[in-house]
């Protein structure tokens, strides 16, 4: 036995072996308990770095754990390779985007198979293959076919360079994209939804049945949904017949409300701004359209608004309507900011 681990020929040699003897395919016996190991899928940029081995690590030992206990282990391996960010780094290279893809794809499985990781390569998948994508655009017809899929216009992050939305997590402290480095923007656009809310009170009722899950990760679950009971308020813009729609669990502090916030993106922003005030108006949305998200909404910096002109009628008092709680009457009048 050699004295020293060679990784170059004894990983080789056992790798062939466990490849042909199957070692990792998901057992075919139904009787066995069965076992889903499942990570997050890369996106295919062309190589490993060491966060995927640390994140494809965890999972490999856990889908080893459940074998040597006996289970059917179910422990694929697939490929996030849908979306604009793999057509334009295609764009820039001058060559196809299935070709960029598909040599990414290739060489971070070549790499992922020298870790000598367990996975099933038999179930292996890759977003962007109409074998898959198929699924994902007739789920949508089914969505849209129960009434439950939606367009309305809404702020996202935009990445003026990369031309595509990015989520909180994808713009950095800086409020900078984490791909191109761009300035993201904030910007208003028109996308589809899905009423996930017509089953926020199932989700919540059934959260009791997780009986395995950790309270704290229950308690997660239910924060994300968010449950609020309260009333909606109609606040009247002096002098147009714009009205401005609330939501508060405490209608009871109405009457000490001094003014009324809309956020810069918010379309009736510049539909009651005064004309002596339109300017500074639009400047300081501007200036908050070039802020990250974490910037807006940090709670241990100091909250900024700027007057509009505006003002607003407080409700005076609640009736009741087919939809619900409406504040209809009005006592006084303060500013919109």
């Amino acid at each position: 036995m050699e004295s020293q681990y060679n990784p170059a020929s004894i990983e080789e040699k056992w790798q062939k072996t466990w490849l042909q003897q199957g070692l990792y395919q998901t057992d075919s016996d139904t009787k066995i308990p069965k076992f889903y190991a499942l990570s997050m899928f890369p996106y295919p940029s062309g190589n490993l770095h060491m966060g995927h081995v640390r994140n494809y690590t965890i999972t490999d030992v856990i889908a080893r754990i459940r074998r040597m206990h006996g289970d059917r282990v179910l422990h694929p391996m697939g490929w996030d390779a849908f979306g604009l960010p793999a057509e334009n780094a295609a764009i820039a290279r001058g060559i196809h985007p299935a070709q960029w893809t598909e040599e990414n794809i290739a060489q971070m499985k070549s790499e992922l198979q020298r870790l000598g990781l367990s996975y099933d390569w038999n179930c292996e998948l890759s977003t962007c293959s109409p074998e898959y994508y198929q699924w994902t655009q007739w789920i949508f017809l089914q969505f849209l076919d129960a009434g439950l899929a939606y367009q309305k216009e809404a702020a996202v992050n935009w990445d003026p360079i990369d031309k595509t939305v990015l989520a909180n997590e994808q713009v950095d402290s800086e409020g900078r994209s984490w791909r191109s480095g761009a300035k993201v923007e904030r910007k208003m656009l028109r996308q589809w939804f899905l009423k996930i809310t017509d089953y926020a009170e199932q989700l919540l009722e059934d959260l009791e049945k997780l009986t395995d899950w950790p309270e704290r990760v229950k308690l997660m679950q239910a924060n994300w949904i968010g449950k609020s009971v309260g009333v909606t308020l109609s606040f009247e813009v002096v002098g147009s017949n714009q009205k401005v729609t609330v939501f508060t669990t405490r209608p009871d502090t109405i009457y000490g409300a001094t003014y009324l916030v809309l956020a810069p993106e918010h379309p009736l922003t510049q539909a009651v701004t005064t004309p002596d005030r339109l300017q500074a108006v639009e400047g300081f949305v501007r200036e908050m359209a070039s802020l990250g998200e974490i910037d807006r909404t940090a709670t241990d910096k100091p909250k900024r608004g700027i007057p509009t002109g505006a003002r607003r009628l407080i409700p005076l008092a609640v009736r009741k309507s087919p939809s619900g709680l409406l504040i209809t009457c009005y006592m006084s009048m303060g500013p919109v900011r």
